[in-house]
């Protein structure tokens, strides 16, 4: 049986672009384990009720639900040992739990300052005033104002400098594989390229983070490359 996977949606519900969500499609693709993507908008967190709380992702792997990506990471190494691993020990999770603050901490804002109104558009009309209210008083500023995308693409280039260095030595952050290190970074790309027809722009084509990006599209069978968004 397929896990069942509950990720976020735009308007169009094939369009799935939270940078938690594809840290785990990546993961469950790394696992080989089939899953059933269900579709959740903003408005409809009826959808994962019985997770006991509203945020996506929520996986459901029979009796077992896990919610958070970071758990659900952990679960799926727990639950299915004898598949490829997300974490190769404590030292390397310790090392990916430093990827995933430092990705949350330092890239996520430049990144809002570039798109924030592209998801705006993106998402489902009846979802807008609730990511309006929701956003202004997270960031104490109107939506519009917020927007600074040359200065946020400067500042989410600069962020990116340890990663940058990292890349020129080994194909991927974990090395000579990819890990969960890696999808806890490709994530915040695929949400740019979910969103925003300016995720082309962000890295220049001569970037070792540009090389890597195109190295994780086709990672599993292309598997980020084929799914839909502004940004492809």
């Amino acid at each position: 049986m397929a896990i069942e996977m509950f990720d976020l949606a735009g308007a169009d519900e094939a369009l799935r672009f939270s940078p938690y969500c594809w840290r785990i499609r990546m993961a469950l693709a790394h696992k080989g384990l089939d899953v059933a993507t269900i579709p959740v908008r903003f408005g409809e967190k009826h959808k994962i009720e019985f997770s006991g709380q509203k945020l996506v992702p929520v996986i459901r792997d029979g009796a077992n639900v896990v919610c958070d990506s970071w758990a659900i990471a952990h679960y799926l190494d727990e639950a299915y040992p004898d598949r490829p691993m997300l974490f190769a020990g404590a030292e390397a999770r310790a090392l990916t739990s430093f990827v995933r603050h430092w990705t949350q901490a330092r890239l996520s804002l430049p990144l809002m300052r570039v798109m924030l109104m592209d998801i705006y558009e993106t998402i489902d009309p009846a979802d807008r005033d609730y990511f309006r209210a929701s956003r202004e008083q997270r960031f104490g500023k109107k939506l519009e104002d917020m927007m600074a995308p040359e200065e946020g693409r400067a500042a989410f280039n600069a962020e990116l400098a340890p990663a940058r260095e990292a890349l020129k030595e080994t194909p991927f952050l974990n090395g000579d594989a990819p890990a969960f290190a890696d999808y806890c970074l490709f994530g915040i790309f695929m949400f740019a390229r979910g969103v925003s027809p300016k995720a082309k722009t962000l890295l220049d084509a001569g970037d070792s983070v540009h090389a890597w990006r195109e190295r994780m599209l086709d990672l599993h069978g292309g598997l980020a490359r084929k799914a839909p968004g502004k940004g492809s």
